[in-house]
């Protein structure tokens, strides 16, 4: 077996699974999770840079990560960034600097390797999953809708709507004024509209993954910390998403917090909210099955692959 790290370095968050690859089984044994609020996307989508501050929460976070690492005895650590880096002129001076004062080689990756990857990370290692299936990926700066099977990827979309992305563009004050939420609200209806033809749900499981979806759980189990064992393989009623959109719309920052949601994320999950209902209501979908899995699952088993072919 070899000890790997797979972080997510997304647009809000940076998320690292260490995990036992086992070639011979073809298991992914899980050891440690830990995620951290960097908010690299700071401004990413008005100034297309990467603020200094960004630069310096990335750097620690990924100090503290490469530590725990070696702690761990981790062999090999794999770093992707999405869609907040993918958008940054200046990403290369970024990935330099993480590696200098890390040692861990960040690599920017496509919307479409990272629709790819979140796929199949979705759905590692659960048991009857049905062909074919929908996973949607709310992040901070994208969002990503991909269909197939657990074979093959059938088609997939990165769209520009994330829930920081969003929010820094449309809200000036939570609650936002009406006319700035029916404004996001008309962007991401636009945006879905011309993409979401391609895709239906008739017939399919659809799943979510990232911290919009997981938090959205948290918030119809009323729970005020996350379980992520309560949370996997959650199902959210499209009658509960409305629910949470009409309360979380006319709350202030200090009451969304109140709920349990941790700062770096209270701020945004009116809009991530947001982008899943208008996904929902314009795919006719009426639920949609939680992970807490995604991109660094299927991270590593991208790795577990290369192992056994290999071995």
């Amino acid at each position: 077996m070899q000890r790997t790290a797979c972080i997510d370095v997304g647009t809000n968050t940076a998320l690292l699974l260490v995990a036992d690859l086992d070639p011979a089984t073809g298991r992914i044994i899980p050891v440690e999770h830990r995620q951290a609020i960097v908010r690299l996307g700071q401004n990413v989508d008005e100034r297309r840079l990467i603020c200094r501050e960004a630069v310096d929460r990335l750097v620690a976070c990924m100090g503290e990560y490469a530590s725990l690492c070696r702690s761990l005895g981790v062999e090999r650590i794999i770093a992707a960034g999405t869609s907040a880096l993918r958008d940054a002129a200046n990403r290369d001076e970024v990935v330099g600097e993480v590696l200098r004062e890390t040692g861990i080689g960040l690599r920017c990756i496509s919307g479409v390797e990272e629709a790819k990857l979140t796929f199949i990370g979705a759905v590692a290692g659960m048991a009857e999953v049905p062909d074919p299936f929908t996973v949607i990926d709310i992040g901070g700066g994208s969002t990503e809708i991909i269909t197939g099977t657990t074979a093959a990827v059938e088609r997939s979309v990165s769209l520009d709507i994330g829930s920081v992305r969003l929010t820094e563009r449309f809200f000036t004050s939570l609650p936002p004024a009406p006319g700035e939420f029916e404004a996001a609200r008309e962007e991401i209806g636009r945006i879905l509209s011309k993409n979401l033809p391609a895709f239906s749900a008739s017939g399919q499981e659809l799943f979510g993954v990232a911290g919009t979806l997981t938090t959205i759980a948290q918030l119809c189990m009323g729970d005020r910390h996350f379980d992520p064992e309560r949370v996997q393989g959650y199902r959210i009623s499209f009658r509960q998403v409305q629910r949470i959109l009409e309360e979380l719309r006319a709350l202030e920052l200090p009451e969304v917090v109140a709920l349990g949601i941790p700062e770096g994320r209270a701020d945004v999950i009116l809009t991530g909210t947001l982008i899943l209902h208008e996904f929902m209501r314009l795919l006719g979908a009426d639920s949609v099955t939680v992970s807490i899995q995604g991109l660094r699952f299927g991270m590593a088993l991208k790795e577990l692959n290369r192992l056994r072919e290999e071995s």
